[in-house]
């Protein structure tokens, strides 16, 4: 193979979601990923051991993406608590609709690493959980929320909207109906856990 510019993680995922985009999941093996680099399939193995492991790499990096928009959201402390929680399920629903519409290979990678309780999987879901946790945390000191274990309420809040971001529900995601059901519970989570 002829030699290409030097290699490191960076171009191989970069090259690894432009293979996934134009063949897809299933062929989109460490072999094509070094075709369209240039360089043979060992070259990208000393980066990343398995298809696995680069598959999981490259998801990593474009949920990164997403996770930046909602902490700052989490963290914007300048904000009232109630208005921070429905800003940020509403980040929150807009980013996994936008990822499922305008990019379905690299979506479709992220889906089967959920089917297949990666690491990945699980370490978003503790950053999303993380996040929410701080907006509750913050409106039980305020007082404008009610709960004695944020970090359980933060959990109630995450399974009652998994129909606005999880992958199994992604097909619904661009219904006007789901836009409507969304709004629904959205104001339906944020009534149940304010101070009364």
């Amino acid at each position: 193979m002829p030699r290409g510019p030097a290699l490191d993680a960076e171009a191989i995922l970069t090259a690894t979601e432009d293979v996934l985009r134009r063949y897809g999941l299933p062929k989109s093996t460490v072999v094509e990923v070094a075709k369209t680099l240039g360089v043979s399939h060992a070259s990208v193995y000393r980066h990343f051991p398995s298809k696995v492991a680069l598959h999981e790499a490259v998801t990593r990096r474009w949920l990164s993406r997403s996770h930046q928009e909602l902490a700052d959201v989490a963290a914007d402390t300048a904000v009232d608590p109630s208005q921070r929680l429905a800003s940020w399920l509403t980040a929150l629903f807009a980013a996994k609709r936008e990822k499922y519409l305008d990019d379905p290979a690299l979506f479709a990678t992220y889906g089967l690493l959920v089917s297949e309780h990666s690491v990945v999987a699980t370490e978003h879901i503790t950053e999303l959980l993380g996040q929410l946790t701080r907006i509750i945390g913050d409106g039980v000191r305020s007082g404008d929320f009610a709960s004695a274990d944020p970090e359980i309420e933060a959990r109630a809040v995450f399974d009652a909207t998994t129909a606005f971001h999880h992958p199994a529900h992604a097909d619904q995601w661009g219904r006007a109906e789901t836009r409507t059901a969304f709004e629904n519970v959205r104001i339906l989570v944020l009534n149940s856990i304010r101070s009364h």
